[in-house]
């Protein structure tokens, strides 16, 4: 009788917990082979109950319902409290997202360059009016890994580069592959594999991951690992301010913390675990790797250190930011950090995750934060 009592007192405070959890509805843009819904959305999904003790849970919605084109809109509408927000698609109203995106062709390491744009973005007052003015609230970054060359030709020197379609993923990487003399084609990523499939492009400058992302290991015949820079210009967790504006202070630091972990779980999986299974299948289809001569390394790494005056110069003149140079150093500047503690961290994702609490969200009043 004790036995049942007990059961009885148990499924009713789990009824009562779950009617007074608050389900929020979050969207990744992406399908589930992709490591922003399985390991990004989730993983909120499955850490948030955690740290809220079972108050803030979370339904996610396909890109089927809202994919990554959509997302202004459906934050804005409210169909998505909680999305994936990439501001390279909406440049100019992101500006200062828009100029540390400009500074992809820099990034070496995945986690410091995911860092440096939540640290840059969270103490960055100009940004954070910038969030509000758009209607959401940030909530960190996340990083892919270096990209690489995904053709259907060998491309081995910069001349190989010469005449190429490539699908390029933001205006640096147009820059990239017009300077060496290809064709940028501004293509949605979950365009490649059609572009690909009917000859529109000849390959994508992108993350390996890629290969398992969208099925482009059935279209690749060549890699070409120069390094072309990371895709960290993400909000991965934008949440609408209505949405924000109902929870209460503890709610929104728990939220935070749980994006925080998963943002990590994420650019590990991004930026490092996916890139080493696409390289295994890869190879299992027999794809060709190949290592770009030193000359065209070298070329590649000064256009990318060039490219930084590139970016403030675009910043100054689209955005009308007279500081972009010191916006451009700034940045810069938390790279360098963040490199150094990825390094005393030995590339440990959960050191690296208390890092980023200790480095930046502790710092946050999240009775103020996003208002």
């Amino acid at each position: 009788m004790k036995y049942v009592l007990s059961m009885m007192v148990g499924l009713a405070a789990l009824a009562a917990t779950t009617a007074d959890a608050r389900e929020l509805r979050i969207a990744p843009g992406a399908p589930p082979a992709h490591p922003s819904h399985s390991h990004l959305y989730s993983k909120l999904a499955e850490i948030l109950p955690e740290v809220s003790d079972g108050k803030l849970t979370a339904q996610i919605l396909g890109p089927e319902v809202v994919g990554l084109g959509q997302m202004k809109d459906g934050l804005q509408s409210q169909l998505v409290e909680v999305g994936n927000l990439l501001p390279l698609y909406f440049p100019a109203d992101l500006p200062n997202m828009s100029l540390a995106g400009e500074l992809a062709l820099s990034g070496r390491e995945p986690h410091a360059m995911a860092a440096a744009m939540t640290e840059y973005m969270v103490t960055c007052d100009t940004c954070q009016q910038e969030m509000k003015k758009f209607g959401v609230t940030y909530l960190g970054s996340g990083s892919s890994d270096v990209y690489a060359l995904l053709t259907k030709k060998p491309v081995r020197t910069a001349e190989d580069v010469k005449g190429l379609r490539l699908r390029s993923g933001g205006a640096p990487f147009s820059r990239w592959a017009e300077h060496f003399g290809a064709v940028p084609a501004n293509i949605g990523v979950g365009d490649t594999f059609e572009s690909m499939s009917q000859g529109v492009i000849d390959g994508s400058m992108a993350s390996i991951g890629d290969l398992l992302s969208f099925r482009l290991v059935e279209l690749v015949t060549n890699i070409t690992f120069v390094p072309l820079g990371t895709y960290h210009a993400t909000s991965d967790f934008t949440v609408a301010n209505v949405a924000w504006e109902s929870l209460s202070a503890e709610e929104r630091k728990q939220l935070a913390t749980a994006a925080n972990r998963a943002n990590v779980i994420f650019t590990q999986r991004w930026g490092y675990d996916m890139a080493a299974e696409a390289k295994a299948a890869a190879e299992k289809a027999g794809i060709e790797f190949i290592e770009p001569d030193a000359a065209f390394v070298q070329a590649a790494e000064e256009f990318a250190e060039a490219d930084k005056e590139t970016a403030a110069k675009v910043s100054q003149e689209r955005f009308g930011f007279e500081d972009a140079a010191e916006r451009v150093a700034r940045f810069a500047g938390l790279v360098d950090k963040w490199n150094g503690i990825v390094k005393e961290a030995g590339g440990n994702p959960d050191a690296i995750a208390k890092r980023l609490d200790e480095e930046v969200w502790s710092k946050v009043d999240f009775a103020t934060y996003g208002m």
